[in-house]
């Protein structure tokens, strides 16, 4: 049933784009289905050109033979859909669960649109509940974690901060090369004031935390897919 919805709300943001249109291609289960929604129109003739937000994002795309470009070539994007690990009222998120936040973040700042898809679970009243990624440079590791470890708990951080492990073991690397650390608020009431402190740290790569970033979301449940629009 989640896959349906999921697949049934990146077939809502499919409507959005048009023929000639530069996309960024979303990372995770949601943008799964719409990179795989977009492939069938690209083998029926449509003409688009993509910039993916991870390298399994990649791969999926070239095997479905969508044309990507990246952000050297192109310099501005029309929309990015991508899916989100939360989405407040505020369409704010929480993404990165996948471990492609750095690429996604900087896909999403290049576009003129960002557009999220998402089951209804994935929205809350207030971020937090999910852990909060936190990409950092391997160099410098020890420190860097006391000082996320001081900036979180400042934010009345109420869980542990942990260092994301690969399931085949061994510490977890982004496409960059770089180590996340997950933080378990439970709710964080500054994301603003969070995330600036966060960015201060010299060690820290960037965050989970997207804020004024998306303006339009489709969220799937079982009576329909809801449009949430945002102001911001």
């Amino acid at each position: 049933m989640i896959e349906q919805l999921k697949r049934q709300a990146a077939a809502m943001a499919l409507t959005q784009v048009q023929p000639g249109m530069r996309l960024g291609l979303g990372t995770g289960s949601t943008a799964r289905h719409f990179v795989d929604l977009l492939g069938e129109q690209v083998a029926a003739g449509f003409d688009c050109i993509c910039v993916p937000t991870s390298e399994a994002t990649a791969r999926q795309a070239a095997g479905l033979n969508i044309p990507l470009s990246d952000l050297d070539t192109l310099d501005r994007l029309d929309i990015t859909i991508d899916g989100a690990d939360e989405i407040d009222p505020h369409l704010n998120l929480i993404k990165g669960g996948g471990g492609a936040l750095l690429r996604e973040k900087i896909v999403a700042a290049a576009s003129d649109l960002m557009i999220v898809i998402a089951d209804s679970s994935k929205l809350v009243e207030t971020l937090g509940q999910f852990p909060l990624p936190i990409e950092v440079n391997r160099f410098g590791l020890g420190a860097t974690r006391r000082s996320v470890a001081a900036v979180c708990a400042s934010h009345g951080c109420a869980g542990e901060l942990r260092l994301r492990q690969a399931d085949a073991g061994g510490d977890y690397l982004t496409d960059g090369g770089h180590l996340i650390l997950d933080a378990f608020f439970g709710r964080i009431l500054q994301p603003e004031a969070l995330s600036a402190d966060l960015l201060n740290i010299a060690g820290v790569v960037q965050h989970g935390l997207f804020l004024n970033m998306c303006k339009k979301a489709y969220v799937a449940a079982p009576d329909g897919v809801r449009t949430l629009s945002s102001s911001n």
